[in-house]
């Protein structure tokens, strides 16, 4: 019986407008000591697309709270990212719902004024995330029909007490980029040196002078030895996979401003074709240096695996000039002072960096296995239809296509969670559980 009317009680909420009409605050209202009932979604992750989200919500009047791990939003941009860090893409591209770039930013914004706009987009929105508060559990409850949420917090890196909330509706925005892929390699407690992955790299300035091994050629790995170079440093790239590398810009518009132009009129593989035409006659044959191409062409690579190709800011002239080492076998071992290939050639290094890459940490946390895959963290449903699941249920920032594809996904819960939210206000304005006391947001 008691827990019958605990079910009746979470089951309604303060009404969203007063009995004569008036529009009243709606604020998650503590249930006891650490229950805390939430009227609106719960958005776990305070990145650019938990924000996205949280903004299109906010626009419609729907309040929801955003709990974030770190100390700040876009933990992975202010914490995690090396200085030189770019927008890969331009920035009409990558601009959240709601509120473009300003107008003089760069068209490729740096890493701080990427940072600065997310900053200024949390304010204008009125977005207060719950910093250090890790989520730790996520399972529905098929008794109250609510999401219960158990959070951890974090002090200096430790995850001590916490908190339990109750929701109707959750949406997981922790993205493809939840935590470092680190792989294991033997011998690496032989190694003397320096191993730190890239979420650790900040600047060539502290391997100046020294030989760095760079594993992993995809974008991060790329202009990791760029910055290597540039600060004296000689690095050597591990090129383990065939990689499309393509010129930021053709023919004075970004490659993939013009692939988009391109696609509104042919298909994907015509204009694969294209762009590796205009590829080798403005880079050369990549394979001489050591980067063969795919099979498949960089577009329909990105659509069936989500492989994105590399974007060139000139590390291939580093490579052509001899500045940038390329070995195409793979490690075998680390050594004491260096490494050993797969071809038995052995070579000397005072540091290695890992740019192998993020991946999904929704299985370690979401006690749910129908829409998000228990091997990767991903939801099951490809792009465009793997934003939304059962029982309340959202993903946002999985889509493997950027910012442009978290926006999208963004406007489309949004509008879901609307309609569901202005259905219940309908059904339970006369029915609603006395609140106990106000849990600030």
């Amino acid at each position: 019986m008691k827990r019958w009317r605990e079910a009746e009680c979470k089951r309604v909420h303060d009404p969203f407008y007063a009995g004569d009409g008036r529009k009243v605050a709606v604020n998650p209202v503590e249930i006891d000591g650490k229950c805390i009932r939430v009227l609106g979604p719960i958005i776990v992750g305070g990145g650019p697309s938990g924000l996205a989200v949280a903004a299109c919500l906010k626009k419609k009047g729907i309040p929801c709270v955003v709990l974030e791990r770190a100390n700040c939003v876009a933990s992975l941009w202010q914490l995690k990212a090396y200085d030189r860090l770019r927008l890969h893409l331009p920035k009409k591209f990558c601009q959240l719902p709601l509120m473009p770039f300003p107008s003089w930013f760069p068209t490729y914004p740096t890493k701080q004024q990427f940072v600065a706009y997310l900053e200024a987009y949390a304010r204008e929105f009125g977005i207060r995330p719950r910093f250090d508060e890790a989520v730790v559990a996520a399972e529905y409850d098929a008794v109250v029909g609510f999401w219960r949420v158990k959070t951890a917090v974090v002090n200096q890196g430790r995850e001590e007490g916490g908190r339990e909330y109750m929701c109707r509706w959750l949406v997981v925005a922790t993205g493809e980029n939840a935590e470092a892929v680190v792989p294991g390699f033997d011998g690496a407690g032989d190694f003397k040196r320096p191993i730190l992955h890239t979420s650790l790299y900040k600047s060539g300035d502290a391997f100046r002078g020294k030989r760095v091994l760079v594993v992993g050629c995809g974008n991060s790995g790329m202009e990791v030895c760029l910055d290597l170079c540039h600060h004296g440093a000689h690095p050597t790239i591990v090129v383990r996979d065939s990689v499309h590398i393509l010129p930021r810009e053709m023919l004075g518009r970004s490659t993939f401003g013009l692939s988009m132009w391109l696609l509104r009129w042919l298909p994907v593989r015509a204009v694969d074709r294209l762009l590796l035409l205009a590829a080798r006659l403005l880079l050369g044959d990549t394979a001489k240096l050591g980067l063969p191409r795919p099979q498949l062409g960089p577009l329909e690579l990105k659509l069936r695996s989500g492989k994105t190709p590399v974007l060139d800011v000139g590390t291939l002239e580093k490579i052509k000039s001899g500045a940038i080492k390329v070995v195409r076998p793979a490690i075998k071992k680390l050594m004491e002072h260096g490494a050993e290939f797969t071809d038995g050639r052995s070579e000397g290094f005072d540091a290695v960096v890992l740019a192998t890459g993020y991946k999904s940490n929704v299985p370690y946390w979401l006690k749910e296995q129908e829409f998000f895959s228990e091997k990767d963290g991903l939801p099951r449903r490809a792009f465009p239809h793997g934003w939304k699941g059962e029982r309340g249920l959202y993903a946002i920032g999985f889509t493997k296509r950027g910012l442009m594809g978290a926006s999208l996904d963004a406007t489309r819960i949004a509008e879901d969670i609307e309609r569901c939210w202005k259905a219940e206000v309908k059904t339970t304005m006369a029915f609603a559980c006395p609140p106990t006391r106000q849990a600030q947001e």
